[in-house]
């Protein structure tokens, strides 16, 4: 473990962090978990130390950066609930766009200048590009989406006055869980389509299809799903170029291609040998019709070649967990 170089991941309990903290470790590093453990999940920690604080809390920070000799930061620590966020804009306001700047004051004070930023699609809105390249980021339609699109503004600052190199990473829909089983997707409430379907077929949540009369093949939005296991080997390759001297950039991690509603929904159902239980509400306002990913500039800087994404992989490893994470009420 002495001679692994470390590396502070914030949000390492939780489910993206905690599948790179995995990845990192099998690359060679040691993963610093930090993470004040709000969402996260502490059995999730098992590759590295676990340091318990908040990422606002900047003297905190330094030392866990000091006393690991940390020698770059992945930051995933964020509330990322869009609804929410449209309700209680100030909770996300203050928790990532103000807890960023404690870590990144804290990064200046150790003199850790190497970041890779968990973003996401949602920065580019009601991008009207099919599929949404990177200079289509700037029009976020939810405060959660726009307090990650200021934090990018924020490191693109910090680069020019401060020599911060960062990687921001723009995941479009996270999904699937550990081949191994070891960790997964376990969130309350739980809000994203995989999980929440499958535990609406476990009996522990209703599901709803919203909207039905989209201009797509089934009438249902058509998404990008990328599998965590995927996202993990991305920031992998941008750690490691970091520290071997890249500038770092702004790259959309997806699959190029997408997938509906109705499409995830029937192979669920195959996958678990039952149909999802569901009903079809009003579209959501805010919802766009399609979003799907240009991954081209990520293939070509970081070698993104998702290995993991096909649809029955996502499915079945999800539908792994979910039968260890929440067992079957009703048959």
């Amino acid at each position: 473990m002495g001679s692994r170089q470390a590396v502070l991941v914030t949000g390492g309990a939780g489910y993206i962090g905690a599948h790179c903290c995995k990845a990192l470790h099998a690359a060679g590093y040691l993963p610093v978990c930090y993470d004040n453990l709000s969402t996260g999940h502490a059995d999730f920690v098992k590759w590295g130390p676990l340091v318990i604080g908040d990422i606002a809390d900047s003297r905190a920070v330094a030392e866990a950066i000091a006393r690991h000799n940390v020698v770059a930061v992945m930051h995933f620590a964020a509330f990322s609930l869009v609804g929410e966020s449209v309700i209680d804009p100030q909770k996300y306001y203050q928790n990532n766009l103000a807890g960023t700047l404690g870590l990144l004051q804290a990064m200046r004070e150790t003199d850790v200048l190497k970041l890779v930023f968990s973003s996401t699609g949602a920065v580019y809105g009601q991008a009207d590009s099919k599929p949404i390249a990177e200079a289509a980021a700037g029009r976020p339609i939810n405060p959660y989406g726009t307090s990650k699109w200021m934090i990018e503004q924020v490191l693109a600052d910090y680069r020019h006055a401060y020599g911060l190199q960062s990687f921001r990473l723009r995941y479009f829909n996270a999904c699937g869980d550990d081949p191994d089983g070891q960790i997964g997707e376990l969130r309350d409430p739980e809000t994203h389509l995989i999980p929440r379907a499958m535990m609406a077929l476990q009996g522990h949540a209703e599901f709803s299809v919203f909207g039905d009369d989209y201009a797509t093949s089934d009438g249902t939005a058509i998404r990008d799903y990328i599998h965590v296991v995927d996202l993990a080997a991305a920031h992998i390759r941008a750690v490691t170029l970091l520290l071997e001297g890249h500038e770092g950039g702004a790259f959309n991690l997806g699959t190029g291609s997408g997938l509906s509603v109705l499409q995830i929904l029937k192979a669920i159902e195959q996958e678990a040998g039952r149909p999802v239980p569901h009903v079809i509400r009003a579209r959501r306002s805010g919802d766009p019709e399609f979003l799907v990913a240009d991954a081209s500039a990520a293939h070509a800087v970081l070698g993104f070649r998702p290995q993991h994404s096909d649809l029955s992989t996502i499915v079945g490893t999800a539908w792994t967990w979910h039968q260890k994470a929440h067992p079957i009420r009703n048959t």
